[in-house]
């Protein structure tokens, strides 16, 4: 099969979308698909020698405001690599600009596409301008409805599209490294260095961003015994420093070091309730953390209350706060929820998650088959 994605990131981005894109195509190489990406070109970065197929880089330039978020620039470069690609199907991971500019040039050469949701762009419009979700819902439903098949990672996430009329909705999640994740990465001399006093290790990992709430944590920096450990970068970073006094801020980690990070903390707690799915707290569940995360959006499919983890009603300093102080005071509860954690995401690798995808992709096209019959 031979597969567009156009996604409106891929590394080295280090973010949801992009992660997922690379995943997709890594998993149609090794089945012996043929992907191609198409992603918007990154300010100094070189040739895709890393990538596990050909990239074709599309101009951009960044969001103002928040240069990490890359935005493409109309370029003729797509719908030449489509046709040249000779696609069977279209993937359109979480489709902004780029992917709307792919939907209309699949639609123009008669191609299937699958729409990946996977960015909440109502609450970011709403956290950004304190308007605009009527706005971002009406590019949502352009976008999707013209989409032979919508994959939403989550049943909250499917739930919001169907409730805002979106058609032909399927759920999709997400893999998790289990190989790289895993609990016995946990690195006591790290430990010994971000908590030298021996404090209990509270950890957030993502985006510095304010959607992302990450002041949420600022009543767990007062707790005594606590160490709050903060990893990524964004243009939140200066106003965070001030917010969580005494936190340990390591900036963005990737890879290996990411996951031995992950491995030696004793509670991850995510803030963000805009989140439709929310890898990190997957991948905090395959290092054997117990995890805090708001009862909204991706969490609430991913965290079983009271046996791998906590989940808090979002935005709320005082239940983070409690949430960290629980689990700080049980050290035996903390190891029982990482232990239940590891073990429910043991099955949900990027392989097993990828074989799903590929049966979507064959479904649409016999779809299209009948319909053209």
């Amino acid at each position: 099969m031979r597969v567009v994605i156009v996604t409106e990131s891929f590394p080295p981005d280090v973010n949801g979308v992009a992660h997922c894109a690379l995943q997709t195509a890594r998993h149609l190489a090794d089945r012996g698909h043929d992907p191609l990406v198409i992603a918007p070109a990154v300010a100094g970065h070189g040739p895709d020698n890393e990538a596990p197929c050909p990239v074709v880089r599309v101009p951009s330039i960044p969001l103002p405001g928040y240069p990490q978020v890359r935005v493409a620039l109309p370029s003729r470069r797509l719908a030449t690599a489509l046709t040249a690609h000779r696609a069977d199907v279209v993937h359109l991971a979480s489709p902004f600009v780029l992917g709307v500019r792919g939907m209309t040039a699949a639609a123009k050469l008669g191609l299937p596409a699958v729409a990946v949701y996977q960015t909440d762009l109502a609450g970011y419009a709403r956290t950004y301008m304190g308007a605009g979700e009527a706005t971002a819902w009406r590019r949502i439903r352009t976008v999707h409805t013209a989409a032979d098949r919508t994959l939403a990672p989550s049943t909250a996430a499917l739930r919001d599209l169907e409730e805002h009329g979106i058609p032909r909705v399927r759920l999709w999640p997400r893999g998790v490294d289990t190989v790289r994740f895993r609990p016995e990465l946990r690195d006591e001399a790290l430990r010994r260095e971000l908590a030298p006093n021996g404090e209990t290790i509270v950890g957030y990992v993502g985006r510095l961003a304010p959607e992302k709430c990450v002041e949420l944590l600022a009543g767990a920096c007062g707790l005594p015994g606590v160490k709050v450990v903060v990893v990524g970068d964004g243009p939140s970073s200066p106003s965070l420093r001030e917010a969580l006094p005494g936190a340990v801020f390591m900036g963005r980690r990737t890879g290996d070091d990411l996951a031995r990070i992950f491995a030696s903390l004793d509670v991850f707690a995510h803030t963000g309730p805009y989140e439709t799915f929310c890898q990190t707290v997957q991948e905090a569940m395959a290092s054997g953390v117990p995890v805090i995360a708001p009862a909204a959006g991706g969490p609430l499919d991913l965290v079983d209350h009271g046996r791998t983890g906590l989940l808090v009603p979002a935005r709320d300093t005082a239940a983070v706060t409690q949430a960290v102080a629980t689990l700080v005071a049980d050290p035996a509860r903390r190891e029982a929820y990482g232990r239940a954690g590891r073990a429910m995401v043991e099955g949900r690798t990027w392989a097993a998650v990828g074989d799903q995808l590929l049966d979507h992709y064959a479904e649409v096209l016999r779809e299209r088959t009948a319909v053209a019959a």
